[in-house]
């Protein structure tokens, strides 16, 4: 009986768990796709046009680009090269072979080689070039015109919808899983050039010899994503409030910026949080930003800019709420200290603050805690093992 049901379960897929929101992001999405991309098409192509204002592959479109839109399979390319390239070689079918049945045959099979050649494998294009073949004596009129419309124009139009309503929801897309490296070098980020890198994948993948529904660079980022929580479990859960600075030197938005550079100059540090009255954090000012409006300052040597940003000229900002940066990533106390290592390895923070969840100031970690905080968590797990 066990076997029965193990072999039974091989026809069931391993979907990941997903939330009731994002389910009903999903169908929400694909709602509004089809509705929309039908009230264009009627509007484009006139009510009383022979041909059907929207293709019954535009609904497994719609499942991809609303609820897989981070799939190879839905990005702009594969939709609108998929489905055009896959009509035009459909309707060649239909008007080359007589015998319909053979036509979808050659249709289907020819349009997967082209799409799998030039890079814009799209599953429902499969339908879209049966639908050139066997879709109806309207479909056979219009000819080379059904690829325009309905099919190209349903393509763009639920596309450009798809790209609104992902962005607008949180979904990235088109789905770019590698961000650019913070100094625009060719080099991967220093995450990701430990453990499992590029070329491993790229080999695993060439070898493995399938199509699979994942991209090499959302498959990279899953798996260091999951090396982290695995070395976060390795590591002791430690804390940032085991290792974080209480005693911070901050700054407010009404501090002047010579006031708060003298600040940074006496602690010989590079960045102060900027707070309110009551400790809530709203920005952070480092060197950095001094820096960037001392380029922005039109004229003198780089040291006379600084000086004039400072407060020594006139006409220039006064306040630290004139450059410092509004958007502060945080931590809780909580937080360990394994979820720091990306952004300030890979995206270049030197400074972390701690807050409560009131968004209350309460330290700050920095890239010299984080380190000596690993370090000497190393120390310590080599004592244990000789000791054992």
């Amino acid at each position: 009986m066990s076997k029965a049901r193990a072999y039974i379960k091989r026809f069931i897929p391993s979907l990941v768990p997903i939330s009731h929101l994002e389910r009903l992001r999903a169908s929400l999405g694909a709602l509004l796709g089809i509705l929309l991309t039908g009230l264009i098409s009627s509007y484009a192509l006139g009510a009383g046009a022979s041909l059907p204002l929207l293709i019954a592959p535009m609904g497994a479109s719609a499942v991809l680009l609303f609820a897989a839109p981070a799939s190879p399979l839905a990005q702009p390319w594969s939709i609108v090269g998929g489905n055009t390239i896959s009509s035009l070689i459909g309707v060649t079918a239909a008007l080359l072979i007589p015998d319909p049945v053979v036509a979808a045959a050659v249709a289907v099979g020819l349009a997967i080689a082209i799409m799998l050649l030039l890079g814009c494998l799209h599953p429902p294009s499969g339908a879209v070039a049966l639908t050139a073949v066997l879709g109806g004596p309207a479909i056979h009129e219009a000819g080379y015109w059904f690829v325009l419309s309905p099919v190209a124009i349903n393509s763009v139009v639920i596309l450009l919808i798809a790209l609104a309503f992902n962005n607008v929801t949180g979904r990235r897309y088109p789905h770019l899983a590698q961000a650019p490296t913070l100094h625009g070098t060719s080099d991967p980020a220093p995450t990701h050039r430990l453990g499992i890198v590029p070329e491993d994948l790229q080999a695993v993948l060439a070898q493995y010899g399938e199509v699979v529904d994942v991209s090499p660079e959302e498959l990279d980022a899953l798996i260091h994503q999951a090396q982290i929580r695995a070395f976060n479990r390795r590591s002791g859960e430690i804390t940032c409030a085991e290792i974080m600075s209480r005693d911070v030197a901050t700054a407010t938005p009404e501090t002047t910026l010579r006031q708060a550079w003298q600040t940074l100059i006496k602690h010989h540090i590079k960045a102060l949080p900027v707070v309110t009255e009551k400790d809530g954090l709203v920005g952070i000012v480092t060197q950095t930003d001094y820096m960037k409006h001392a380029m922005l300052t039109p004229q003198g040597g780089i040291r006379q800019r600084l000086g004039n940003v400072i407060g020594f000229g006139p006409k220039t900002p006064r306040l630290v709420s004139d450059i410092m940066t509004r958007k502060v990533q945080s931590a809780l106390p909580e937080t360990m200290i394994a979820k720091l290592v990306p952004p300030m390895s890979d995206m270049g923070l030197h400074h972390m603050p701690v807050v409560d969840p009131d968004n209350r100031l309460l330290g700050v970690v920095t890239q010299s805690d984080l380190i000596a905080a690993l370090f000497q968590r190393r120390l310590e797990r080599g004592e244990e093992r000789d000791v054992a």
